[in-house]
């Protein structure tokens, strides 16, 4: 539940900084007054934004869920080729997954690798590129002391760029279920169903309870 809501949380907070991003690179950093209303919305959104990447960090490392699910383990390195190669050749050919979630293994490796990234790096970065242009004495400081305002203008564009690209990316893979809408489903109930042609001891090994027509499993975030 404290992840799923924070999925959704984050997700607003990102297209609220994503769509008054977009509307202040339109008008130019030149153009803007300090109290811009959609300068305002996109800092305190960033702040909101930061402020739940932190919940996500701590409540990551107090409950294990970091460590047990987004450590790469020996077998993820073996299996980062052959699940790019079912999600750019095989997947169109109506070949099944090769990674199976469960309990024990919720994401596959290249969904570790993009999670990770997007958590551990890329928000990070925006943040503190950010912030360096928020009313905060010391940081602003260094920012004209070391004439740094362009090339944070451009790490954060960039970053932004990244993130739209992430999302779409995020937002397809979210369709590639039993059906369009099976995970996202999963990520508001905190159940879906396995597929009926998953044998029981299969389902049994990964935690799943009931027949195989009603078969639930948690969530995959």
């Amino acid at each position: 539940m404290p992840l799923r809501i924070w999925h959704w949380t984050n997700a607003l907070m990102i297209m609220i900084l994503l769509a008054s991003g977009i509307r202040l690179r339109i008008l130019g950093i030149a153009a803007l007054r300090s109290h811009d209303p959609f300068l305002l919305l996109h800092q305190y959104a960033g702040w909101a934004l930061a402020a739940s990447s932190l919940f996500w960090f701590s409540y990551g490392v107090a409950s294990g869920h970091l460590r047990h699910h987004f450590l790469m383990k020996k077998g993820d390195i073996a299996g980062i080729a052959r699940q790019l190669k079912y999600y750019l050749v095989t997947i169109f050919r109506g070949e099944k997954d090769p990674f199976k979630p469960s309990e024990k293994e919720k994401y596959n490796p290249l969904q570790k690798i993009a999670y990770g990234a997007v958590m551990l790096i890329f928000v990070p970065v925006q943040t503190i590129s950010g912030l360096a242009f928020s009313h905060i004495g010391i940081m602003q400081k260094y920012v004209l002391l070391w004439d740094a305002s362009g090339l944070l203008v451009a790490v954060h564009v960039i970053g932004a760029y990244l993130f739209i690209l992430y999302l779409i990316v995020h937002v397809y893979m979210s369709t590639l279920g039993p059906t369009a809408f099976s995970h996202i489903r999963a990520m508001i109930t905190g159940y879906e169903e396995a597929e009926e042609s998953v044998e029981n001891d299969w389902m049994a090994d990964r935690g799943y309870q009931g027949t195989t027509e009603t078969f639930k499993r948690k969530p995959r975030l």
